[in-house]
């Protein structure tokens, strides 16, 4: 069996604010193998940025707080890497696409002295003639003419910006790229451009992908596997074709399905899950969907549910205690 790339395990993150201490991963699991595509999924607060931060070791420094944990990379910890260490893995072995490509371009710097630096922090042997070849190639793959690289950020659309900065994440040609709501602020034709060029780049270079969205048709059209969080944790776990089949699903899973419209459904409103998500600085001892849930037991209020599997399908549900037995 092929080693996995990354394996998270038992992970706990806190924000030490000066208001309240915020716990926002509470033991959280999920693996990655060399070439897959994980898609997380859940609303705004369940964690899923800290946990692409936490793998790169970008928590923001004093306040956010690895507390426990396990972070393998190639089986090596990432908790035990040293800045330096670090800074040669960022960008090289595994890159990120930030959620925001206007905050994360320098407005006076061209954006090919931008790219250039990536090859500068991990290809110094290079020559000034080959990094242009490189800068030249990539520019070109994500659709940008070369000759465009003398330009700044301010001179770029939206759309051109991302394609800039994907092309930043992958011209070191990583193992993992972690993509954080690459297409949030794009519109629907464009977003499909930027899918379809993220999912041609990972094939081309067999790069393992963590797909970040609010998306599930998103999720459903790029990902392999799919990874649902609710309050720092991953309450459901599956191959794509599982877990949207729609037969057995974690409640808040079914929640989300029944928010989204559906063209064979005929229906006068949605139905929104109701409530709002688990206060982060004051968890529940039990479920921290149970005040949300429709089907919520005595058991749910008073002890957090283990993980039950199904083959390769898991959910986080008393409701699933019957797989416990088969």
């Amino acid at each position: 069996m092929e080693r996995k790339l990354l394996e998270v395990r038992n992970l706990h993150v806190r924000y030490n604010t000066d208001e309240a201490v915020v716990y926002a991963l509470n033991g959280l699991d999920i693996d990655l193998e060399k070439g897959e595509t994980l898609g997380l999924v859940g609303e705004t607060g369940a964690g899923k940025t800290t946990l692409a931060l936490s793998i790169m070791q970008l928590l923001p420094q004093k306040v956010g707080q690895i507390t426990g944990g396990s972070i393998l990379y190639d089986e090596k910890e990432l908790l035990k890497f040293s800045v330096k260490d670090m800074l040669a893995l960022r960008g090289d072995k595994i890159s990120m696409i930030f959620q925001d490509p206007m905050t994360s371009l320098n407005p006076v710097m061209s954006v090919g002295d931008q790219i250039s630096e990536v090859l500068e922090q991990h290809f110094p042997e290079l020559s000034k003639e080959q990094k242009s070849e490189k800068i030249d190639e990539i520019m070109n793959m994500v659709g940008i003419p070369s000759s465009r690289k003398v330009e700044y950020p301010h001179q770029f659309s939206g759309g051109m910006k991302q394609r800039i900065v994907i092309a930043m994440a992958l011209i070191a040609e990583p193992d993992l790229l972690i993509a954080d709501e690459p297409t949030t602020a794009l519109d629907v034709t464009i977003q499909a451009q930027i899918l379809e060029l993220i999912r041609q780049l990972k094939v081309k270079f067999n790069s393992a992908m963590i797909l970040i969205s609010h998306d599930l048709g998103v999720v459903a059209e790029v990902c392999d596997n799919v990874a649902i969080m609710y309050a720092g944790e991953v309450i459901e776990y599956g191959p794509i074709e599982t877990v949207y089949l729609k037969k057995d699903n974690h409640p808040y899973t079914r929640g989300l399905f029944n928010s989204l419209p559906e063209l064979t459904r005929n229906v006068d409103r949605l139905e929104p899950i109701m409530g709002y998500m688990v206060d982060p600085t004051n968890l529940p001892a039990g479920c921290s969907f149970a005040a949300r849930c429709d089907r919520c037991m005595d058991i749910c209020i008073s002890k957090k549910p283990p993980v039950f599997s199904d083959g390769a399908h898991s959910i986080k549900c008393y409701l699933y205690q019957h797989w416990a037995d088969k």
